[in-house]
């Protein structure tokens, strides 16, 4: 476990980071887009002959004066979605005949500037006739309003293990059941999209905060109908993302279609109101389910129904609640488990991973429940969990749903976590505030998870270099992109140390699709676990080269040069020792290429949440939360802490604050921004401990798992059992997400759960 430092730091810190609304190109224009001000409805004319005749305007144009522009291009990623929900469902990059989610692209203005542009935007006049809006599943479950004509609402369905005997619930000692909504999240980087598309000759270079940058040069050479080596994607420093800026949106599509039409480059440098209104959103789910045990507490089944809400066309986000499915168990032995689901189409932006990507909604359906059940039964819901656990000799261990999860010690995590909270304690102050009319009620929560990091199978390779330059510096690449997790740091110095030379000289180029040609990117939480071992098996091979060559040089066996303090050793002969800059010099260019495969792995974890709840106010205060994450060998503990800390801040935001809201005619209530929209600020941000356990990952000899999305994925039922045990609510029903003071009024004025039971 190493501390290095950061060298991102002072460049973004200081102000002297380069994104893409930094970068100048002569004669470039600005995008702005024409937006619907409707959720649905069938669009009868776009007229842009007024924005034309803007002074600074240089086009307009809708879907109808570009007959030729090509469709948003559909994501398919492992297993994650299929063509068959996509079929007759096409995005089109502006709407052609209907609007099927409140702002929605009608035209686009390009000019000199971004202000003409939007001179010219606001003098575009469009006709639609208003249709019904559906914003959530239940709505659009029953088909009276279809986006499509002709085509279910429900794009998917699936499945993850067998159906319980209805036996196994009739024998049960007790069934907790309960239904959750997942509310829809918006990711709400500092940064919001950006594109750039610079026609240089017979090529594109494209400039973009993206996360997959192969990806996007393969999409947008198809859409264009090229090779992609004529596309270059450059990913400059980027203001954060959270599983939102991995696609093709529509307005990549416009905006490359047009430089590439016109000859010149476009930007579109999008605003955080825009953001707010057609940035891909995250969760979405409604849940049912059941979970039953005997009366020694041992988990029996559990059943959980998903109707997720997807959006207004089938993406990537059609097959996330698979996600959910596949990781329903959570971290316990329960003999048997069906999860099935149901992808429902509905009048919002595109659901699409954010971070967590269907993990979190599975680990607080199942760790709500747990709550539940153990009041059910009268057990204290830590000794509930504790007799449930995977056991860490049951490893690698074959779920009900489909997963193997590779290697775990849950109960050392609930066990520091506990301690470090003070759990005994805690549990003491609640019994005597019970005991006192005066206290406010006070609310202990536990959430024990387990997620699935680097990505599915198919995707959990990645392709690097290492070159050595005449001087002995080493120049690393990699098909990863950057958006605030810390590679500049990180991966260097992980080069550095294999090879046993100082950090300093060793140099990251990522993000850059000529230096590196294939890669898949960063997402899933896979820097660090398929990245890093690739890096150190490019170090390996990188070793062996040289051992090689010096060989050669010496005329030795391989076997007699070794490689210690980056350099070659002779270990017999004579004293003979080369270091990198030497041995290029004397043999040549050194540059070793490679493809990495890693396996899949899953992190887990163990929060704990303690509230002080008002019931007048209906205000809740986290007064205090212990974050205990197992991410298998940490490679750097302050970037691993600052992932752990800012994924905490998320899930209190999903717990407390956040989600989407609409009118009766499905548009958002968007229209103060921030104000309407509430995010966690420094204010409400409670003491937040981050501890760990280390649990290596079998499935790299570096041993890392995934480590950026713990917090989403554990804080969020912890502080909603907290809120339910401080009010001793008996209807789950009534605590849904964000808990607003509305809603804890409302709960803390409901029946109670029986006295004495937790």
């Amino acid at each position: 476990m190493e501390r290095w430092t950061r060298r991102e730091d002072e460049r973004l810190l200081t102000g002297k980071g380069r994104y893409v609304a930094d970068i100048r190109v002569p004669g470039c224009l600005d995008a702005a887009f024409v937006r619907s001000k409707l959720a649905h409805g069938s669009l009868r004319s776009v007229d842009c002959a007024a924005a034309r005749d803007v002074p600074g305007v240089v086009g307009a144009w809708s879907a109808a004066d570009l007959p030729d522009l090509p469709p948003v291009p559909h994501t398919l990623l492992a297993r994650l979605s299929t063509q068959e929900a996509v079929a007759g469902r096409e995005w089109p990059a502006l709407v052609k005949d209907r609007v099927r989610y409140p702002g929605e692209a009608l035209a686009v203005v390009l000019g000199e500037d971004r202000y003409r542009a939007e001179d010219g935007a606001a003098e575009v006049t469009a006709v639609i006739d208003p249709l019904p809006a559906v914003v959530t599943p239940s709505a659009a479950l029953d088909d009276s309003v279809r986006l499509f004509d002709g085509l279910s609402n429900t794009a998917l369905r699936g499945e993850a293990g067998a159906p319980v005997d209805p036996a196994v619930w009739q024998d049960a000692a007790a069934v907790a059941e309960a239904t959750y909504r997942q509310q829809l999240l918006m990711p709400s980087p500092m940064e919001c999209r950006t594109i750039l598309a610079v026609p240089e000759g017979d090529r594109l270079t494209v400039w973009s905060g993206h996360q997959m940058p192969h990806r996007l040069r393969r999409e947008l050479a198809a859409l264009l109908g090229w090779s992609a080596d004529r596309v270059r994607v450059v990913v400059p420093d980027t203001g954060g993302a959270f599983g939102s800026k991995s696609a093709a949106f529509p307005e990549f599509v416009v905006v490359a279609y047009l430089a590439v039409t016109l000859g010149r480059p476009v930007r579109w440098i999008e605003d955080r109101l825009e953001s707010m209104l057609v940035a891909t959103r995250g969760r979405g789910q409604d849940q049912t389910v059941r979970l039953a045990a005997d009366a020694e507490g041992r988990l029996l089944a559990y059943e959980l129904t998903i109707n997720a809400d997807v959006g207004a066309y089938p993406h990537l986000g059609v097959g996330l609640p698979m996600q959910t499915a596949w990781m329903a168990p959570g971290a316990y032995t329960t003999p048997h488990v069906h999860a099935t689901l149901r992808s429902v189409l509905t009048n919002t932006m595109v659901t699409y991973p954010y971070r967590g990507a269907g993990r979190p909604e599975a680990a607080i359906a199942i760790e709500r429940t747990m709550d539940l059940l153990a009041r059910r039964l009268g057990i204290d819901p830590v000794e509930l969990r504790r007799r449930n656990f995977i056991p860490p000799d049951a490893f690698p261990y074959d779920t009900p749903t489909g997963r193997r999860y590779d290697s775990g010690n849950y109960a050392a995590a609930l066990d520091l976590a506990l301690e470090t909270v003070g759990y005994d304690k805690w549990r003491a102050e609640q019994a005597r505030r019970r005991g006192d009319p005066d206290a406010l009620p006070l609310g202990i929560g536990v959430s024990c998870y387990v997620e699935r990091s680097g990505g599915e199978p198919g995707g959990l390779h990645e392709f690097g270099s290492l070159e050595v330059h005449e001087d002995g510096t080493v120049t690393a690449r990699c098909g990863a992109a950057p958006s605030g997790q810390g590679h500049e740091t990180v991966f260097p110095a992980l080069v550095a140390k294999a090879l046993g030379i100082p950090e300093a000289r060793v140099r990251l180029v990522e993000g850059d699709t000529d230096e590196q040609p294939e890669g898949l990117g960063s997402f899933a939480s896979r820097s660090a676990q398929v990245d890093g071992a690739m890096f150190q098996q490019a170090a390996r091979l990188l070793v062996e080269q040289a051992r090689e060559r010096a060989a050669r040089l010496w005329d030795l066996p391989a076997d007699e040069v070794a490689w210690a303090d980056g350099a070659v050793h002779a270990t017999s002969g004579g004293p003979a020792v080369l270091g990198l800059a030497e041995l290029v010099g004397a043999t040549g260019p050194l540059r070793v290429e490679t493809r990495y495969e890693a396996g899949m792995a899953f992190p887990f974890g163990a929060h704990v949440a303690v509230t002080e709840v008002d019931p007048d106010l209906g205000t809740v205060n986290v007064l205090r939360l212990v974050a205990v994450d197992d991410c298998g060998v940490v490679l750097d503990p302050t970037v691993v802490h600052g992932q752990a800390y800012g994924s905490a801040v998320q899930g209190i935001g999903q717990a407390l604050y956040e989600g989407m809201t609409f009118d009766a005619d499905g548009v958002p209530h968007l229209a103060n921004g921030f104000l309407d929209y509430l995010l966690p600020t420094y204010t409400e941000i409670p003491p937040i401990e981050i501890k760990d356990t280390c649990t290596p990952g079998p499935g790299t000899p570096l041993g890392a798992k995934g480590a950026g999305e713990s917090g989403c994925i554990g804080t969020p039922a912890a502080i909603v059992n907290a809120v339910a045990d401080a009010l001793r609510v008996a209807d789950p029903d009534l605590l849904q997400m964000p808990l607003t003071p509305d809603s804890v009024w409302r709960a803390a004025r409901a029946p109670k759960h029986e006295e004495g039971v937790r």
